[in-house]
C-alpha cells in the first residue's frame, strides 16, 4: 500500500452538495487518503426495483478522486431498502423463537434467502461495471459487519438451507445420525425433511445439532459475501478486496475461515474507554486479526475518534487516546486507520457517534486532534507492510468457541475471558503473541498456549504432540481435548488425545461454585479443579484444600525433546504470571523490552530495511524509557536517540 491509510466511513448522502465541497477541504487538511463509501446508499441509488440512480454517487466518486482521496468502495448491500422488505416479505429474518425481525434498523434479511441474494447480486453487478475503473477505487468492501444482528436464522427458508448444508457434509441420513449421536433421547431422523433449526425447545438440544447449525449459519452468511466478492473479481481482478470483521474477535464469524477469501483483513475496534485495561482486550483481537492471515498487515477500517452511541454509558476519549490507540492498530500490524465517520450524523440511531468532523465543526478538540494525527501518519509512511513477528501462539478455534460455551458441561467455560487469563501476562511481560488456529504449523514458535481448547480433533492433537516431542514448550489448560469434532466425547480417560503428551490422566472435573477458589501453592485456583493423576508428570504445584488436599494441580511433563505443562485450575492473576515467567524463560522467550512497566507497551516491526520499535504508554502518567541501542525517533525530532520521555498516553516510533 506504500502508506499507512487515514480516513474514515464517509455517507455524503446524508448531507447537500454544498457540504461535500467543505468535506473535501477538511479531508485535504486533515491528510485523509482512504474513505469507505457507499455503505449504506442502497435506498438511495436503487430507491424502486431496478429504477438505478447514480449520478449523485458518481459526483461524490469524481470528488475523491480530484482531491487524491482513495475510495473503499462497499457493495451497498448491508441494509436492504424498505421496498424489498413489503415486495419479499420472505427474505426477513426470524428468531428461534419464531419472532420475526423487521425493517426499521438495518441487516434485516435472512443469509439464506435467495431473493435477497440475487437483487444485491444485481446491485453489485450495476456498481462493478459502472465503478470498477473510476481512478478512485482503491479497494472493494463487501457488505459491511456481517453477523453483527443477524447471526443466525430460523426460518423456513433457512430450514431448507440447512438441510441442503446437512446433506453436502454427511451425504446420507444414517452417517449423519452417527455423527449427531440421535440414539440419545430418541432422536434418529430417517428422512432429512424431519430436520430444523435448532428453535426453542423444552430442555437441552442435541450439542452436535446446535454446533453444526452455528458452523452452518456462519457459512450462509459467508455465501452472501461470496456472491458479491465474485461479481467483483469476475469484473475487476486487480482490485483487492475485504469486508470488516466486529467485535474484535466475534462468535458467529470463524475469521480463519473468512480470511481466506479476502485479498486482506480488516477489523472494527471499539475498546470502552471507562475501562483501563481496554488497550489489552483490543491487543489481543489485533493479534488475532493479524494472524488470520499470516502475519499481512490488516486495516482498522473503523474506530471512535470519542465516544460511541451504544453502550448504555459513552465516555469520551481522553485528550491523546484517540492517538495512542491508532498507533496500538499500526504497532500490532495495521496499516490503515479509518473511523466511523467522517461527519457526524444530525438524525438517526448513531448521531450521537462521534465523528472526524463533530456537531461542533472542525473548531473541537476531537476534529484538531484527528487533523494532527493525519499529519503524523503521512510523515510515517516507510513503516506500511512491515511485519510483526512472535515467538508465542495461542490456539483459537471457532468450533471449539461453539462448542466450550454449550449447555450440560461439568461447569460454566467462557472461551474469551480463559484467553484473556492466558493473553494478558504475556502481553504485561512485553511479550508478542499469534492467536493461531489449531491446523497451524507451529513449528516456528518457542511456546505454545493452549486455553481451555474443549473440542480437539485428532489430527491437531497430534500435531502438538510432535510439537512437544520436536522441543516445543506447550501450555494445555483444564477442560482440553474432552470431545472430537462432533461434540463426541474422547473414552479412555481425559483428556485422552493428549494423555501421552501431558503424562497425566483426570479421572473427575471438579468444578468450583461461582465465585468460588481453591487453595494453589502460591496462590489460588478460580473455575475448576480436577483429580489430576500423573503419568509420568511432575507435580509442580499441588491444591492446599479440600478433597484435592496434596494432589496436583499444575504439572509439568518432559517429552521427547519437549515440556508440556498442564494447568487443572485457573490460576490467579499474580500466579498465572509468575507461571507463564517460568515458562516463557525456560523456552527462551524473552519480551521485546526488558524492564519496562506493566502500561507501557512494547512491540516491533519489521520491514526490509529496518526495524520499527513501537512504545506506548496506556498510563496517565510520564515514563522514561532507556533504550538498548541508539535509534531514531521518527515522531520526534528525527534525531537519534538512547531515552524516550513518553507523556502521559504518549507514543514513540522508532527506527533502528
Amino acid at each position: 500500500m506504500n502508506r499507512i491509510h487515514y480516513g474514515g466511513d464517509y455517507n455524503p448522502e446524508q448531507w447537500s452538495p454544498e457540504v461535500w465541497t467543505e468535506d473535501m477541504k477538511l479531508m485535504t487538511e486533515a491528510g485523509v487518503s482512504l474513505v469507505s463509501v457507499g455503505i449504506f446508499s442502497w435506498a438511495t441509488v436503487e430507491p424502486a426495483p431496478g429504477a438505478y440512480d447514480f449520478g449523485w454517487f458518481d459526483q461524490v466518486m469524481d470528488n475523491l478522486a480530484q482531491y487524491g482521496v482513495g475510495a473503499s468502495l462497499a457493495t451497498m448491500t448491508a441494509s436492504p431498502p424498505p421496498w424489498l422488505s413489503v415486495k419479499h416479505p420472505e427474505i426477513l429474518p426470524e428468531r428461534a423463537d419464531g419472532t420475526r425481525l423487521w425493517p426499521g434498523s438495518r441487516q434485516h434479511y435472512c443469509p439464506s434467502s435467495p431473493i435477497y441474494r440475487e437483487y444485491a447480486g444485481r446491485l453489485v453487478e450495476q456498481l462493478a461495471q459502472r465503478y470498477g475503473d473510476h481512478p478512485a477505487l482503491k479497494i472493494w468492501h463487501i457488505g459491511n459487519e456481517y453477523g453483527c444482528h443477524t447471526r443466525q436464522c430460523f426460518c423456513d427458508v433457512s430450514a431448507e438451507d440447512f438441510r441442503r448444508w446437512l446433506r453436502d457434509r454427511y451425504g446420507d441420513i444414517d452417517t449423519l445420525n452417527e455423527n449427531w449421536s440421535t440414539t440419545f433421547w430418541s432422536q434418529r431422523y430417517s428422512d432429512w425433511a424431519e430436520i430444523f433449526p435448532p428453535r426453542a425447545m423444552p430442555t437441552f438440544g442435541n450439542p452436535a445439532h446446535k454446533l453444526d447449525f452455528a458452523r452452518f449459519s456462519d457459512d450462509a452468511i459467508l455465501q452472501c459475501y461470496l456472491v458479491e466478492r465474485d461479481i467483483i473479481r469476475a469484473h475487476t481482478p486487480d482490485v483487492p478486496v475485504t469486508t470488516n470483521f466486529i467485535g474484535l474477535v466475534h462468535k458467529p464469524i470463524d475469521s480463519y475461515k473468512w480470511a481466506a477469501e479476502q485479498d486482506v483483513v480488516s477489523l472494527d475496534s471499539y475498546p470502552d474507554p471507562y475501562d483501563r485495561r481496554s488497550h489489552v482486550e483490543a491487543a489481543f483481537g489485533y493479534d488475532l486479526i493479524r494472524s488470520v492471515k499470516g502475519g499481512q498487515p490488516w486495516l482498522l477500517m473503523e474506530q471512535a475518534p470519542s465516544a460511541v452511541n451504544w453502550r448504555p454509558r459513552n465516555a469520551p476519549k481522553a485528550p491523546g487516546v484517540m492517538r495512542l490507540w491508532s498507533w496500538q492498530a499500526i504497532a500490532q500490524g495495521a496499516d490503515a486507520v479509518l473511523f466511523f465517520q467522517w461527519r457526524q450524523a444530525v438524525g438517526g440511531a448513531e448521531k450521537f457517534h462521534s465523528a472526524m468532523v463533530p456537531h461542533g465543526g472542525p473548531d473541537t478538540r476531537t476534529h484538531r486532534e484527528v487533523q494532527a494525527l493525519g499529519r503524523e501518519l503521512a510523515a510515517a509512511s516507510e513503516i506500511a507492510d512491515s511485519r510483526v513477528r512472535a515467538e508465542v501462539a495461542i490456539l483459537h478455534d471457532w468450533d471449539n468457541w461453539r462448542a466450550v460455551e454449550g449447555d450440560a458441561h461439568p461447569g460454566v467455560v467462557e472461551l474469551l475471558p480463559a484467553h484473556r487469563a492466558h493473553f494478558d501476562p504475556l502481553f504485561d511481560a512485553h511479550v508478542t503473541v499469534d492467536v493461531v488456529h489449531p491446523a497451524t504449523d507451529l513449528s516456528a514458535y518457542k511456546l505454545v498456549v493452549v486455553p481451555n481448547l474443549y473440542l480437539l480433533s485428532q489430527a491437531a492433537a497430534e500435531a502438538l504432540t510432535r510439537y512437544v516431542a520436536a522441543g516445543g514448550t506447550l501450555v494445555v489448560s483444564f477442560f482440553t481435548g474432552i470431545v472430537d469434532e462432533q461434540e463426541r466425547a474422547y473414552l479412555g480417560g481425559y483428556p485422552a488425545p493428549l494423555r501421552e503428551v501431558l503424562g497425566l490422566k483426570i479421572d473427575e472435573f471438579w468444578p468450583l461454585p461461582v465465585g468460588g477458589s481453591i487453595g494453589v501453592d502460591g496462590g489460588t485456583g478460580t473455575i475448576w479443579s480436577e483429580w489430576i493423576e500423573t503419568e509420568g508428570a511432575e507435580a509442580v504445584a499441588t491444591f492446599t484444600e479440600g478433597e484435592l488436599a496434596g494432589r496436583p494441580a499444575i504439572t509439568r511433563h518432559e517429552y521427547g525433546e519437549g515440556v508440556a505443562w498442564y494447568l487443572g485450575t485457573r490460576p490467579n492473576p499474580a500466579l498465572m504470571r509468575t507461571l507463564l515467567d517460568r515458562v516463557r524463560a525456560e523456552a527462551g522467550v524473552e519480551p521485546v523490552l526488558p524492564g519496562l512497566p506493566d502500561d507501557v507497551q512494547a512491540i516491533v516491526r519489521h520491514g526490509a530495511e529496518a526495524d520499527y520499535l513501537f512504545l506506548l504508554n496506556h498510563s496517565a502518567s510520564d515514563v522514561t524509557v532507556t533504550l538498548p541501542a541508539p535509534a531514531v525517533d521518527l515522531l520526534g525530532s528525527d534525531a537519534s536517540v538512547t531515552s524516550v520521555s513518553l507523556a502521559a498516553h504518549g507514543v514513540a516510533v522508532l527506527r533502528h
